[in-house]
Formats: C-alpha cells, sequence, structure tokens
C-alpha cells in the first residue's frame, strides 16, 4: 500500500522529491509551502514557489501558513490523517506538535553528510570549505537543528571546479532517489536509524551579505573556493574599473592558475586574460556578470572591458 505523505518544501531544490514521491505513487494528501511572495520586474506580483507551483499542477492541495502557532494550522494538519510529513528545503522550525503529528513522523533531505553542515546554507559551506565529497541524508526529524537520527545516506564528490548550483542540482537529484527508497523501506517497516555522532559538527550559517566581497589577499583556493560556493547565488563579488568608474561585478566561475616567479599584489591582473594574484597564487576568472547584466565567459566580457597586465582590482 502506498503511503500517506505530507509534502512540506519550498525552492527548486525540492520539487525533484515532490515529483519524484508521486512518481512512485504514494498519496502526497497536501503539500505545504512558503507563502506566495512578492517579485515580477516591479515586485508588485506574488510569485508561488516552486513547490507551490508543481502540487498544483499535480493536483495536489497547497498550504502555506505563515508558521505553525496557530492552533487553527495544527489541527488541519493532524486531520490529513497523514503516515508521515517529508520535508525538503521548507524553510521553517517545525514545532514538536507537526514533527509528532503524522502516524510516522517527519523525515528530512538533507544536503549534507551529517552532522557535518547542519544548518541553513550546506551546500555553499561545504564547497567555501573545499570540501571533497559532501551527500543527501534522509534523516527523522527531532527538536534540534539537524539533529536526529540517519537512515540514509547518498555521497556525492564536489568536483575541484563546481559550483554551488551544479553541486545544488546533482543533489536534489541524488535526494529524490534517496526520499523514495527511504519511503519505500518505511512503508515495508524495514527502514532503520542510526544516532549521528557527536564529534565533527560544523554550522552551516546562512550566507550574509556582507561575506560575498572577494578578499583576494587570500589564499587562491579560498579566493576559489568561495567564488565557486556562493555562484550562481548570492554571488562573489569585487570592483573593477569600467570608463574610469568602479563597478560591482559578480565572478561566478573560476580555477587555479599556474603563476610563475614572484607574484604583484594582491588583486593584481598578471595577464590581460583575467588571471588575477591572491595572497599565494592566484586564480584565473572564468564567468563574470556585471550588475544588471547577463553572465559572460571572460573573453566576452574583456571584449567590452579590458584589463590590461597590472591592473589592480579590489
Amino acid at each position: 500500500m502506498a503511503l500517506r505523505i505530507i509534502f512540506m518544501g519550498t525552492p527548486d531544490f525540492s520539487v525533484a522529491t515532490l515529483k519524484a514521491l508521486h512518481a512512485a505513487g504514494h498519496e502526497i494528501v497536501a503539500a505545504y509551502s512558503q507563502p506566495p511572495r512578492p517579485g515580477g520586474r516591479r515586485g508588485l506580483d506574488l510569485q508561488k514557489s516552486p513547490v507551490h507551483q508543481t502540487a498544483e499542477e499535480l493536483g495536489i492541495e497547497v498550504r502555506h501558513p505563515l508558521n505553525f502557532r496557530d492552533q487553527a494550522d495544527r489541527d488541519a494538519f493532524g486531520a490529513l490523517n497523514a503516515d508521515v510529513a517529508v520535508v525538503v528545503a521548507y524553510g521553517l522550525l517545525l514545532p514538536e506538535a507537526i514533527l509528532n503529528g503524522t502516524r510516522l513522523g517527519a523525515y528530512n533531505g538533507h544536503a549534507s553528510l551529517l552532522p557535518r553542515w547542519r544548518g541553513a546554507a550546506p551546500i555553499q559551506r561545504a564547497i567555501m570549505a573545499g570540501d571533497a565529497e559532501t551527500g543527501m541524508m534522509v534523516m527523522k526529524m527531532d527538536k534540534g537543528l539537524d539533529t536526529g537520527p540517519v537512515a540514509l545516506t547518498r555521497k556525492v564528490t564536489i568536483s575541484p571546479d563546481m559550483t554551488a548550483g551544479e553541486l545544488h542540482d546533482a543533489l536534489s537529484i541524488v535526494g529524490a532517489e534517496a526520499m523514495v527508497e527511504a519511503m519505500a523501506k518505511l512503508e515495508a517497516g524495514t527502514l532503520q536509524t542510526v544516532v549521528q555522532p557527536e564529534e565533527g559538527v560544523l554550522y552551516a550559517a546562512k550566507i550574509d551579505k556582507a561575506e560575498t566581497r572577494v578578499d583576494f589577499s587570500c589564499p587562491a583556493t579560498e579566493v576559489h573556493n568561495h567564488i565557486r560556493g556562493l555562484s550562481p547565488f548570492p554571488g562573489a563579488w569585487t570592483e573593477i574599473e569600467v570608463n574610469g568608474k568602479p563597478e560591482r561585478v559578480k565572478l561566478l566561475a573560476s580555477h587555479l592558475a599556474e603563476a610563475e616567479g614572484a607574484l604583484a599584489a594582491p588583486g593584481t591582473a598578471l595577464d590581460d586574460r583575467l588571471t588575477i594574484a591572491c595572497g599565494t597564487g592566484a586564480v584565473s576568472l572564468v564567468r563574470l556578470q556585471k550588475a544588471g547584466g547577463k553572465a559572460m565567459n571572460a573573453e566576452d566580457f574583456l571584449r567590452g572591458t579590458p584589463l590590461p597586465k597590472g591592473t589592480v582590482i579590489a
């Protein structure tokens, strides 16, 4: 028999899991998502979340309470008589009344190898830290922040130039497959969980705008990881002089460069092809985006904004 599932998620990352559970034949009795937010060119239109849109396309009822402090929202959740809640990047801390509001509890698809990178930004933080591996874990939720016992683990290699956007897409697919497997085992009564170890806990704090500016005085490996860890959103940035004025430019892709001999000061162009000196070593900027413009590769960027050897960016 199929499970009666309440799905709880909001962004693009969650959509693959919702679709996979639906395709597996489970009954999605409702989808919970963050409320529509102002969007559009002028910010006047209310934009439904990707999960909201997908659920409607699948004929699933959508609910979007601001929180679960209202007893009526908690009662409505319980009245669904669901077997289990599946949570993937929902965007709210759930109270115990919701975590225990289904027959079998709530299971979360989390994008890290717990207990490393608990919290809001595990994908970005893993890349920014230079991790060579991450993964998706299906975890039975408890009242702590990503502290529950783990049911399934799927590991994913982080290649040297992989961006957060590329890793996001890979983990979304892997996470959907893992959750379908976990729900099949839960339905069969064979799903087992393992308590997380107490050692190795790291918290993936939400990305703050104040940390997005690139600091070329850092070693090249750190600069490179910073750039790819924040790509495509919110985007690491620097200032480049354009027509005599400093202009903010997002740096969306890079790779480590071989720099022979003594390097110039950090932030100095070592050639006319966007090889930039760092505190130690150098990076080649591969993909850039001017404010209000479209992303472009280095060659196209340099056609409109030459950056000769010796130019200093900050």
